[in-house]
């Protein structure tokens, strides 16, 4: 195989004002117009990338939402301090953190039922507790632990 070539006169100047044809092998005209990977390997590289990205993007996906279901809470079936559901505290009568006035007729244990309906025993202890005796006063302020 062969090429043909047209050189113009500023390359050789012994030459007329006129170009001239001349022979050319391929071999001296085929340069790789790219070097490094070839497309086949650049494609293969882009789809592995791929691949981890999604595979990433699933793992912190599986990491947020087992993070979002280990948080205690209403939605999930969290527990209070007194050993109380979220849904059941939230419906009680006294929920952690109020004040309740103590009125006549009021025993701890009565003001335990109040705060969890459920087991009453743990919100007693915790009130006993609170109050560092069993005995409440009308009148006084108790605050609902």
């Amino acid at each position: 195989m062969a090429a043909v070539e047209i050189i113009q006169e500023q390359q050789f100047p012994q030459i007329d004002q006129a170009p001239y044809l001349r022979l050319v092998s391929l071999e001296e005209r085929i340069r790789p117009l790219r070097t490094g990977p070839t497309l086949a390997q650049r494609r293969q590289s882009r789809t592995r990338m791929l691949q981890r990205r999604h595979r990433t993007y699933v793992a912190l996906l599986l990491v947020a939402g087992l993070a979002i279901l280990s948080w205690p809470g209403p939605a999930f079936g969290g527990t209070t301090g007194a050993g109380l559901s979220t849904d059941l505290a939230n419906s009680s009568v006294l929920a952690s953190g109020m004040e309740y006035v103590v009125q006549s007729g009021d025993s701890v244990s009565s003001i335990a039922r109040m705060i969890n309906p459920v087991d009453p025993s743990l919100a007693r202890a915790a009130l006993v507790n609170e109050l560092g005796s069993a005995v409440v006063v009308p009148g006084e302020h108790v605050l609902i632990p």
